[in-house]
């Protein structure tokens, strides 16, 4: 029998805190996301008015409906990279995910619950980068966004988000 001992990184993983950067919707796939200060997340449905609403879907993977992407967070600190790295300049309207965060280790969120300001999700998987985004956008970042295009989540505890809220463990 193997004895785990937390390391130093362990813990440090489990008490994070980051903050709600920017919130952005759309209604159908190809649309321009809009920025929004506050979004009302729907527990095992969605965000209200936009486009993978379950019951709804409007979005470019809407023939697949998925419980496990209500809602999708990215890095704000990805951004950054893809320009340091890759000299690439993309605004968070064009990553297409629904909450910019700051602070906050998605990667290591997948199969944990985590409050978005008043609401509980789950991290139920990575995103995985598409081509879509480069015809949208027509930036050259699949390559890049391979496993930093965000994180996808099913919705807990519904309530409305803001911008500046906390995002913390559960």
């Amino acid at each position: 029998m193997l004895d785990i001992v937390k390391s130093k990184s362990d813990t440090a993983a489990s008490t994070w805190t980051g903050v709600v950067r920017h919130l952005h919707i759309t209604a159908r796939a190809f649309l321009p996301m809009r920025e929004m200060q506050e979004l009302t997340l729907i527990a095992g449905k969605g965000i209200e008015g936009d486009r993978y609403m379950i019951g709804r879907e409007e979005g470019f993977y809407s023939p697949k409906p998925e419980e496990g992407r209500q809602v999708t967070l990215f890095e704000y600190e990805t951004l950054i990279a893809l320009k340091r790295d890759h000299d690439i300049d993309l605004g968070v309207e064009e990553h297409r995910r629904n909450v910019t965060t700051v602070g906050v280790p998605l990667t290591h969120l997948v199969g944990k619950q985590f409050w978005l300001g008043e609401t509980l999700l789950e991290a139920t998987r990575l995103s995985i980068p598409c081509r879509h985004i480069e015809e949208i956008t027509g930036k050259s970042i699949f390559d890049p966004l391979i496993n930093r295009s965000g994180l996808n989540c099913k919705i807990l505890q519904g309530g409305t988000v803001r911008v500046g809220d906390s995002v913390r463990s559960a």
